[in-house]
């Protein structure tokens, strides 16, 4: 199972990138699952189903299956969010697992980043940028800042947001290393 972030800033169309790529990676034969951080509450039940009713009541974990579906939700309670590895470690056996948020996590990651939001670059920061997809191109003067500043560092492939064949073609050939 290899592991590739989607990290970015809010709106720069992380989610959106990871719907797109998701059928073109299923048509490719990959099982491709997601772990998604969200630095909100979140809720997936409904409220007053059984589910709801036995996590209200004090369950750890409730998990709710049918001949369509199952999820699994996990009640905090107080206690500190588990790390990436321990989400990594439920999941079912696939090919690849795209995490969305965990933007300074250490793994291999894919930044998008998207003109309009005017947010700095993630990837001077941090090496385990693999790729850039982007509305436009970093500017020249942050190549050569980052070439000035790490010069054994290569500057991550650019690619163009608007294209999702191009960035699955992307990740699949970097599965393929």
């Amino acid at each position: 199972m290899k592991i590739l972030g989607i990290a970015g800033y809010s709106g720069s169309g992380k989610t959106t990138l990871i719907e797109t790529l998701l059928p073109l990676l299923n048509a490719a034969g990959l099982k491709v699952s997601v772990i998604k951080q969200s630095h909100h509450d979140i809720e997936v039940d409904v409220i007053g189903k059984d589910s709801w009713r036995h996590r209200h009541a004090g369950a750890q974990e409730t998990l709710l299956t049918s001949p369509h579906r199952w999820m699994l939700v996990g009640e905090l309670r107080g206690a500190a969010e588990p790390s990436l590895a321990h989400h990594l470690a439920r999941l079912s056996p696939c090919d690849l697992v795209l995490v969305e948020g965990y933007k300074h996590a250490s793994l291999p990651k894919l930044e998008i980043w998207r003109a309009a939001n005017a947010r700095p670059w993630l990837f001077p920061e941090d090496a385990q940028f693999i790729a850039v997809a982007a509305d436009e191109s970093p500017p020249e003067a942050l190549a050569e800042a980052l070439a000035n500043a790490l010069p054994d560092r290569a500057a991550p492939e650019h690619l163009d947001l608007n294209d999702p064949q191009a960035i699955a073609t992307f990740i699949l050939a970097w599965l393929d290393r």
